[in-house]
């Protein structure tokens, strides 16, 4: 792969608050896939000379965008269930431990026959990437088996991942729930093995610790976990936090002994730190949110399923995160999300940030669009532990990106003559879909399906 360079508007994220919109701007990728330079406000009868002061070879192929063309940092989904990816839009308005043990535990015990794995996963992953999901955190289900498989397509369709095997001893049906704890340690370790093995640079595929919650985990199990993750300072560790009112109070019957606090919990097992990735976080008081803060654990908000599946129109405090300087992305929690579109999360994101400051009397001010695209995109980054790699377009990093285009056939809010850079953006994130991506890169690679 040689030079490539994009021309035209190029938008991204600096920060939570601090959306760069770059109009007549060439942005410029090493052979590596990496981000070379960036050089603000340039035409593009200029372009041919700028590459050269560059030292940029004059064979390097450039993008030259149309006016209704934006370049954006692909979407990352910091919250996903994989073997979900047949159930999206089932089970909607169940509370939560009714809805796994009805629908998703026997949907997920399918994933012990390696075929039907690769059927679905082939699919999951192909649409992911086909709506702009470049980086994805993925529980997969308890089989070690369908787990590799799961690491093996991602790798070779060329998103990049986080992929975990789910860890679950008890409460769960005798035909969906690994032997013991033991059994369980034996097979994520076969699992970082094999993840390792096939991507030893962890470029694009790396593991995860995955405890599915507490609930589902006898103390040997949590214990063991804890201390994987101690003996590996590069595995991030995933599982879902004070997501739903039951889920609460069976965790508190289950683990008196922390008063009901799961951050006390799982810091305990050594499962809270900087590499921890807490899905939902819904109810949140005082006392968990400086602990978040102060061992600097990331938030996957959820928006669509806290709203749909759980029991309950949950609103996480998104904007108190924000306020505290916690990290925070956004997931689509494909499965129980109906929805596998970041640009639904991001909406759905609005919405429930409005509904957030009607409950907390104003205080927490709902979100705008430029706040939720941090979440889609730099903010979720941060949350992986992947933002020195992706996120935005700074200098070094890995060129992941979409190319936008707004005119495409469908039904997205038509463009008028007069619309700015700004418009169509805001008018891509609220009615676009995945028609309107026109182009999918992870590490300078073109990987739409």
């Amino acid at each position: 792969m040689g030079y490539q360079a994009f021309h035209g508007t190029i938008i991204h994220s600096r920060g939570p608050s601090h959306l760069s919109i770059l109009e007549r701007a060439l942005l410029i990728i090493d052979p590596d896939g990496k981000i070379d330079n960036l050089v603000q406000a340039i035409l593009p009868a200029e372009v041919p000379a700028a590459l050269s002061q560059l030292g940029i070879p004059s064979s390097t192929s450039v993008h030259f965008l149309t006016p209704s063309q934006l370049l954006i940092p692909g979407f990352i989904d910091t919250h996903n269930h994989a073997p979900q990816w047949a159930q999206r839009g089932l089970g909607q308005g169940m509370h939560i431990l009714d809805w796994l043990d009805t629908l998703t535990f026997p949907n997920e015990a399918r994933f012990r026959d390696p075929a039907y794995a690769r059927r679905v996963y082939t699919r999951c992953v192909a649409g992911f990437l086909q709506q702009g999901v470049t980086t994805a955190s993925y529980y997969g289900s308890l089989h070690t088996e369908a787990t590799n498989i799961l690491a093996d397509i991602c790798l070779a369709a060329g998103q990049r991942a986080l992929v975990g095997k789910c860890n679950m001893d008890r409460n769960a049906p005798a035909y969906y729930r690994d032997a013991g704890a033991e059994a369980s340690l034996q097979d994520t370790e076969a699992c970082i093995t094999h993840i390792r093995a096939i991507d030893p640079e962890g470029k694009l595929v790396k593991p995860v610790l995955t405890p599915r919650f507490a609930i589902s985990c006898e103390p040997a199990l949590l214990e063991g976990l804890g201390k994987m993750a101690r003996a590996n300072p590069d595995l991030p560790i995933q599982t879902h936090f004070n997501e739903a009112e039951q889920e609460i109070r069976f965790t508190a019957e289950l683990f008196p002994q922390f008063n009901g606090s799961e951050a006390d919990l799982y810091e305990h097992y050594g499962l809270l730190n900087e590499r921890s990735i807490l899905a939902h976080c819904c109810h949140m008081n005082e006392y968990e949110m400086r602990k978040l803060k102060e061992l600097d654990c990331g938030v996957a908000h959820c928006p669509i399923s806290n709203m749909t599946v759980g029991g309950g129109f949950m609103a996480a405090p998104v904007r108190d995160f924000l306020r505290r300087g916690i990290k925070v992305g956004l997931g689509t929690d494909s499965g129980g999300g109906f929805s596998s579109s970041m640009l639904d999360a991001m909406r759905q994101a609005l919405i429930a940030s409005n509904a957030r400051e009607v409950m907390s009397q104003g205080k927490d001010k709902g979100l705008d669009i430029s706040e939720v695209f941090y979440l889609a995109t730099l903010g979720g980054a941060r949350v992986c532990g992947l933002d020195e790699k992706t996120g935005n377009f700074e200098v070094g990093k890995e060129f992941d990106a979409l190319v936008v285009d707004a005119d495409a056939p469908g039904v997205m809010t038509m463009l008028e003559d007069e619309d700015s850079a700004s418009t169509i953006f805001n008018k891509f994130i609220m009615t676009g879909d995945d028609r309107n991506i026109k182009e999918v890169y992870v590490c300078g690679r073109s990987v739409k399906p």
